[in-house]
């Protein structure tokens, strides 16, 4: 039998007291770990974290945390190639993803760290200037910003293991909140494996990180008011999350990532031949292969001129022609597989919806595979799809309502910009928007128009054509979140992602005292 992963709460580690869910790898299918997380006392162990956790982070400085943070980093670039056997095992993934998930969650962790040198030397953060409350300014108030007095409760998706963590546990851990992530189960190994590594180099004080594998069960039950609970996965989870009564009744401040239904809009000055052309069709095909298109970031829905339309498909289609799927251990291989046979049937069963709503322009359905048995591997070959008119586009419901979180993708023509800008909207609100032209002015304009319905809109020109860091990646210094179907939430966006764990709070009194502060 494989190894039972432990448990790690309350300062110590536990074993699950059933028989565990088995880890398998995707590719291979030959179990790796299984993991448990039944018969924990979360309620003592959450309470541990808030009062021995939570107590000895917010006795340092802003500053001291962030060297807490740099040594945590230090600690996961050495155990780095680890990491990278375990990525490859059980998330399927080649190298280059798995240096977005394993390095993306060390460059973040140290840009954090970084940050924190900014910071005041005290224990709370500056909220503004005083303001006078009496004629002869004996009585004022004052605005600062406290960390919580609770902790952190990670509950994560699949597609990203380490960074998934270590973006949300970074302005966590600097704020001064104690965390207890709950990671994917399917993918939980790589987390469980990070978190022991630092536990084991003791760079931490005890409950600050804590980690429970398995089942969720009971984990919303043990949150009280002053802790915050953060989400990413599927809407239909968040909203029983925010249904329960830690939230209805005792307001624990929630921060969800959901579903997202991202754009790439290709300007009408972006002509075939022109630089901004073959940008935009280079990024959708790197967007649809990358983690095998497991990115709640990833462009699913492509908004061209109508007059582009085969120029682009054709385009693309020869770039996704060129991918080899299969074994990540082979060194040909650039797109793995998905995560898992329930992910795979996921992905079939929304490539299947979307045949019925729109024509195929790239079938990957029956790609070759290298090094893999397709009756095993859970690979599945990139396809585009596409609507053939403008008013086919606005006609459509589904390819506005369906994600698919894999390499899928939908090719949509438009007549004019504000058709198209019109047809993005009816994704309800996304984590990103990218834009691909060469008029400066145009571009901005319509940056700001799509801005309402975005976290983030990413903007390319042949200006930064070298430098841009991608649609769907999410950097430090960017907020990363998203209105409506998104899920409402913001992460990130360098130190505004403290806010979260901070509560801001108004003390009044006289102005000696406010300057005591």
């Amino acid at each position: 039998m494989t190894e039972l992963l432990s448990n790690y709460l309350g300062g110590r580690w536990h074993a699950g007291s059933g028989a565990g869910t088995a880890l398998f790898d995707p590719v291979l299918g030959n179990e790796l770990v299984r993991v448990d997380a039944t018969g924990l006392d979360l309620g003592a162990g959450f309470a541990f974290a808030r009062a021995q956790g939570g107590a000895a982070l917010r006795a340092l400085t802003y500053r001291q945390r962030g060297e807490l943070l740099a040594a945590v980093a230090k600690v996961l670039q050495a155990n780095r190639d680890a990491y990278y056997d375990i990525s490859t095992a059980n998330s399927g993934t080649v190298k280059a993803d798995t240096g977005i998930d394993v390095d993306g969650a060390i460059y973040t962790l140290s840009t954090y760290a970084k940050l924190a040198a900014g910071l005041p030397e005290g224990h709370f953060l500056p909220d503004g200037e005083a303001q006078s409350l009496a004629k002869d300014g004996s009585f004022a108030t004052r605005h600062v910003r406290v960390p919580v007095d609770g902790l952190a409760l990670f509950i994560n998706a699949f597609n990203f293991p380490s960074w998934g963590l270590w973006e949300k546990a970074a302005p966590a851990l600097l704020s001064g909140v104690p965390v207890v992530v709950k990671p994917a189960t399917a993918t939980a190994w790589l987390t469980q494996r990070m978190v022991k590594d630092v536990v084991d180099a003791g760079v931490l004080p005890a409950g600050a990180l804590s980690i429970v594998c398995g089942s969720s069960a009971g984990l919303m039950d043990a949150l009280q008011p002053q802790d915050v609970l953060s989400f990413t996965g599927s809407a239909d989870t968040a909203a029983l999350l925010r249904s329960h009564a830690a939230v209805t009744q005792h307001s624990v401040r929630v921060n969800i990532e959901a579903d997202s239904i991202n754009s790439a809009v290709l300007l009408p000055d972006a002509a075939p031949g022109t630089p901004a052309f073959d940008l935009f069709v280079k990024e959708l095909a790197r967007e649809m292969t990358q983690k095998a298109g497991q990115k709640c970031t990833a462009i699913r829905r492509a908004f061209v001129p109508a007059a582009h339309f085969d120029a682009v498909a054709q385009a693309v289609g020869a770039r996704l022609d060129k991918t080899v799927l299969g074994n990540p251990r082979n060194e040909s291989v650039r797109m793995g597989s998905l995560v898992s046979r329930a992910q795979l049937a996921s992905i079939r069963e929304g490539i299947a919806t979307l045949r019925g709503a729109a024509q195929v322009l790239h079938d990957g359905s029956s790609a070759a595979l290298v090094d893999a048995d397709p009756a095993v591997a859970c690979c599945v070959g990139p396809t585009l799809f596409g609507l053939a008119t403008p008013e086919a586009v606005a006609a459509s419901d589904v390819v506005h309502a369906t994600e698919v979180f894999g390499p899928v993708a939908t090719l949509l023509p438009y007549s004019d910009l504000p058709q198209a800008l019109a047809q993005v909207a009816r994704g309800q609100g996304s984590l990103v928007a990218s834009l691909y032209g060469d008029d400066a002015p145009l571009l901005a304009r319509t940056a700001l128009q799509l801005a309402p319905l975005h976290g983030r809109v990413h903007v390319v020109s042949p200006a930064c054509a070298a430098t841009h860091t991608g649609h769907g990646n999410a950097m430090p210094q960017s907020m990363h979140g998203g209105p409506g179907r998104a899920g409402g939430g913001a992460e990130l966006g360098g130190l505004r992602a403290l806010d979260f764990y901070h509560r801001r709070v108004a003390i009044q009194g006289a102005p000696e005292v406010l300057n005591a502060l």
